[in-house]
């Protein structure tokens, strides 16, 4: 695929994002807040920083050998694009790590910029479930009950955000109530330290 169709692409997603904002009533400027559980974020999260919307760099070396400079561009540069739908399923030692966990196990996905927690999943379904549903989605897809909100904020436009500025996807709800769309989850934004009980 050549770079002038991956970013074509990523056009279309966000149109798409954009579509479904509107269409479940949180359009591009929409004055209603998230209902609950969502901690909704003020814009001021997102306001110019050292590096980008980020205080600082993500270090240099990432799980999976994730190229730190490609972090920092999607984290906390971009707030509009995303990699190609599928992406995560190219991480093969992602998916294994995935794989090995036993029922009711879960893992733990944490700030580049931070290491503080922000998603942990499968809460509330299989491993398989999850999978499932991001396969569907394209993206690495979270639920409430996945969140961490202690350092997850929701824009009034769906970006969803860590508290120090990272951006990490979109809120696109759809009859299940709301899906997180991490962009680049698995790689960049958040890194999978470990299983949790």
């Amino acid at each position: 695929m050549t770079k002038t169709t991956v970013a074509l692409v990523a056009v279309i997603a966000v149109a798409l994002a954009a579509l479904v904002l509107v269409a479940s009533g949180h359009g591009l400027h929409a004055e209603a807040s998230w209902p609950a559980p969502v901690v909704e974020g003020e814009d001021s999260i997102m306001r110019e920083k050292e590096h980008g919307t980020c205080p600082r760099l993500p270090p240099r070396k990432l799980r999976w050998s994730v190229d730190s400079d490609t972090a920092q561009r999607i984290n906390c540069v971009n707030r509009h694009f995303a990699e190609r739908a599928g992406y995560f399923e190219t991480v093969q030692p992602f998916l294994d790590e995935l794989g090995k966990l036993k029922e009711g196990e879960t893992m733990t996905f944490y700030d580049i910029i931070t290491g503080r927690p922000l998603f942990r999943a499968p809460v509330g379904r299989t491993v398989a479930e999850f999978v499932a549903e991001s396969r569907a989605h394209g993206w690495p897809s979270f639920r409430d009950a996945e969140v961490i909100w202690d350092d997850v904020r929701v824009l009034k436009d769906g970006e969803t955000v860590s508290t120090v500025g990272a951006h990490l996807g979109h809120n696109l709800p759809d009859n299940l109530g709301n899906r997180y769309c991490i962009v680049r989850c698995l790689l960049v934004c958040v890194c999978v330290r470990g299983r949790s009980r």
